[in-house]
């Protein structure tokens, strides 16, 4: 069966929020003797509940970006607007994934996911059940008791998915949440992100280096230069879900590679490439 064969089963309400990140940079230094320009001016919008990707080179300002959203980092110029609302401080009703799990080593898988509950003064029954609920998904039930030490690393990094999902948030950011794992558990656990992606629809802002994973995931790719980072392709993935766990050699899969491929030729970062397509204008 190919991609294009597969069908896609009846969505879901979307529950995320949108995002406008507007005429955004950000500029290290500033007011000093040598302000460094790392990221922008960029312009994304991103509707409630889409599913985006952002790739580029290292140092291009992709984290520096998904800080910003966040608001853990201030921005240089222009605006983020979360849900209607200038972002000026951390947002709250988000959750937030990073390569490194960050799990506590002397906490049981459980009761590092139910850090939401006592940190945000959450129900405990309720956040318990939703924890209950996806380690079965993640096939992990096994694992609730035990302490990340115990735990491989691609169970650590499922835990901490659970983690960043339990409270049910409207917006997720991910940082390169799965460059610690090998390639077959990165596979896994892509395809476990996108059916826990698939039952909410929250608005996903996702880190990656990995072309592959940001088509297999993506509603949309952002495409980014090099530092500073400016948006040089803003790609509609239109792959049905819910999508294999091996998208192979698709066409239409290979396509959108390419095209990302053949971007990173021309800047640069990549040297090499026959190319096979040609970059849509």
């Amino acid at each position: 069966m190919t991609l294009s064969q597969t069908s896609e089963k009846t969505p879901v309400e979307k529950t995320g929020v949108p995002i406008a990140i507007r005429n955004v940079s950000k500029v290290f230094g500033e007011g000093g003797d040598n302000p460094f320009r790392a990221m922008g001016p960029v312009d994304i919008d991103i509707p409630a509940g889409q599913f985006i990707s952002v790739v580029g080179a290292s140092g291009c300002g992709k984290s520096t970006l998904m800080l910003m959203v966040a608001g853990l980092m201030k921005h240089s110029t222009g605006e983020i607007l979360c849900d209607g609302k200038a972002v000026t401080k951390p947002i709250t009703n988000v959750g937030i994934a990073f390569q490194d799990h960050l799990l506590l080593e002397f906490r049981t898988a459980f009761d590092n996911v139910m850090l939401h509950a006592d940190i945000r003064g959450l129900d405990r029954q309720m956040i318990a059940d939703r924890a209950r609920d996806l380690f079965a998904q993640l096939r992990l039930e096994h694992a609730m008791d035990k302490y990340p030490r115990q735990l491989s690393g691609g169970m650590r990094q499922r835990v901490s998915l659970i983690r960043t999902l339990v409270h049910e948030p409207d917006v997720i950011l991910m940082d390169e949440p799965f460059g610690a794992l090998d390639a077959l558990t990165r596979l896994q656990v892509r395809t476990d992100l996108e059916q826990l992606w698939l039952r909410r629809r929250p608005t996903v802002i996702f880190i990656t280096h990995s072309v592959e994973e940001a088509v297999g995931l993506s509603d949309r790719i952002i495409v980014m230069s090099p530092s500073p980072g400016v948006v040089v392709d803003d790609i509609t993935v239109t792959l049905p879900r819910p999508r294999p766990i091996v998208l192979g050699d698709a066409p239409d899969f290979a396509s959108y590679v390419d095209r990302i491929h053949q971007h990173f030729e021309r800047m640069g970062v990549l040297h090499g490439i026959t190319p096979q397509t040609k970059i849509a204008s």
